[in-house]
């Protein structure tokens, strides 16, 4: 045999050696896609499918709330709704998935006379997702969240998967996946709006730590300007509104919350519509973090955020 038949041979062996190993790569990925994945759907973050569900589903002028937990355990969206005649919908979420996957959200099924209103607890950070396996935990394969993620996530969301994967398995194998947790951080403590819905009438946190006013960088403030300037050009409107903030001696200074909103006002090209100082609430009103709020004061938070967007909208506050 020549060496030109020989590498003929080899070519060939090569060609279907590297056949047979894509295909079984792609038989494992498909595996995980199909049957190991999802384990995580009755988790709390698993109604992020939900939450999108039904922002999707609006076709028309809606409003959207976005932020972390303090949104999710803090607001009662129906009373949102009926005070402004739109549909409502709270995207709020777990805070170790950063800022930058909530603001994302504002980006789905946007339509002409959106308002979005961000709820950040602080306007600071490097622009990268938080704990990755539990973004994994967040999407997993429902592909229709996977937009949510930027093009500089990918490959961190790679490195990522082998984490998730192993404990996928380890629920797939033992059964115990996609199990409804109950209580407060389970996908069916939520209603039809996205609201945290569980009755939460005692205060179960006790403040241990300084309650700062919130941190700004460069970073964040860029990203929301460029965001702000996205809807816009798509007929929406983007909105900063208050956060629920401890009131007690571990609180610091009103001043340093009033210098806050300051700021952001100055470097924001979107409206602030907030005095922090509004969403100063007594710690007794506070669930089981510094950021949930129990049934009543979640009440009082949403009745705040309310007369804040009849000002700005220039309607006069219910007396």
């Amino acid at each position: 045999m020549n060496r030109h038949s020989l590498s003929i041979s080899s070519f060939k062996t090569n060609f279907i050696f590297l056949g047979k190993a894509l295909f079984m790569f792609g038989s494992v990925i498909l595996f995980c896609f199909q049957v190991v994945m999802p384990q995580y759907s009755g988790g709390y973050n698993g109604a992020l499918v939900d939450k999108v569900e039904r922002l999707k589903s609006i076709r028309g002028a809606k409003m959207v709330l976005i932020g972390n937990s303090n949104v999710s355990f803090g607001m009662d969206s129906r009373k949102l709704e009926q005070a402004f005649g739109m549909p409502v919908v709270n995207m709020g979420l777990h805070g170790g998935l950063k800022n930058v996957f909530h603001e994302e959200m504002a980006r789905l099924n946007v339509c002409e006379g959106d308002i979005y209103i961000i709820c950040h607890t602080s306007f600071s950070d490097e622009n990268l997702l938080g704990d990755k396996a539990l973004v994994w935990n967040t999407i997993e394969n429902h592909f229709e969240l996977w937009p949510l993620l930027r093009s500089q996530d990918i490959w961190p969301m790679m490195e990522a998967y082998p984490v998730y994967l192993k404990k996928c398995l380890e629920l797939f194998v033992s059964g115990r996946g996609n199990g409804l947790p109950g209580g407060c951080y389970s996908r069916d403590a939520f209603n039809e709006y996205g609201d945290v819905a569980l009755e939460r009438n005692t205060s179960e946190y006790t403040f241990e730590s300084p309650v700062p006013a919130p941190a700004i960088n460069d970073t964040v403030i860029d990203r929301i300007n460029e965001l702000s300037e996205w809807l816009s050009e798509r007929g929406a409107t983007l909105l900063v509104a208050g956060y629920p903030i401890g009131k007690g001696e571990l609180t610091a200074p009103e001043e340093e919350f009033v210098k806050a909103k300051e700021e952001l006002t100055k470097r924001l090209s979107c409206p602030v519509i907030s005095d922090y100082r509004d969403y100063m609430f007594d710690y007794n009103l506070f669930y089981n973090t510094d950021l949930h709020l129990t049934t009543e004061g979640a009440a009082l938070r949403t009745q705040q955020l309310i007369e804040d967007l009849q000002q700005w909208m220039g309607q006069d506050a219910d007396p």
